[in-house]
């Protein structure tokens, strides 16, 4: 369950670089919460009454197929989730903790004046929003690929460095962001390893072709 742990900013999350760039009026009104591993920190159709800033930890944002099956839409550490429903009345997607984690909580209409009052906090929100939109396209182009190998080397390539990538997630919620079953995941890997088209050594992943 959430717990809310104080008002204003102390210890977690006081030295995360949105901090610095927030006006003093909004940092001032900060609430920092706990939320355990796999408790929804919003859900769909909850109204926006708050925004959420990740300090330690990861959340999810996901939608659930018909058959019940979860699709990641975002993943953040030390940023925020679900940064397009500041312009909405309700939230159209469910945020999850994917892990013990810690957040900051501001109040949504605190947070729209000051994007409106301050013009390098603006800036930097814009720039946040660029970042997001590039990733989705990358996802959007990822999850219209059929094979599973085509998705996996993709990610590869977009998420990583010179085609070498570090999973900083568990290989089940890996699945879930490139639409897959995890037993899909885990055969599609073990082939691309035999194939010779991948190396895989712990959580370091390198394209080999």
């Amino acid at each position: 369950m959430k717990k809310a742990i104080g008002v204003g900013v102390s210890g977690s999350g006081a030295d995360l670089p949105w901090m610095r760039l927030m006006p003093p009026s909004l940092r001032e009104l900060a609430k920092a919460r706990q939320f355990a591993a796999h408790h929804a920190v919003f859900q769909t159709g909850n109204p926006v009454c708050s925004i959420y800033l990740v300090a330690t930890g990861e959340v999810r944002l996901v939608r659930f197929s018909r058959n019940g099956g979860e699709v990641i839409l975002q993943r953040s550490r030390q940023g925020f989730v679900a940064e397009a429903s500041l312009d909405s009345q309700l939230y159209h997607c469910t945020a999850v903790a994917s892990e013990p984690s810690d957040l900051l909580e501001f109040p949504a209409d605190a947070f729209r004046t000051a994007l409106h009052d301050s013009s390098e906090f603006r800036a930097a929100w814009q720039s946040q929003l660029s970042q997001e939109l590039r990733k989705l396209r990358a996802q959007c182009e990822r999850l219209s690929l059929h094979r599973a190998a085509d998705r996996i080397a993709h990610y590869i390539h977009a998420e990583g460095v010179d085609g070498c990538l570090t999973l900083q997630q568990p290989r089940k919620a890996w699945a879930a962001e490139l639409g897959l079953t995890h037993e899909a995941l885990y055969r599609t890997l073990r082939r691309m390893q035999d194939e010779g088209l991948i190396h895989i050594n712990g959580n370091l992943l390198r394209a080999l072709g």
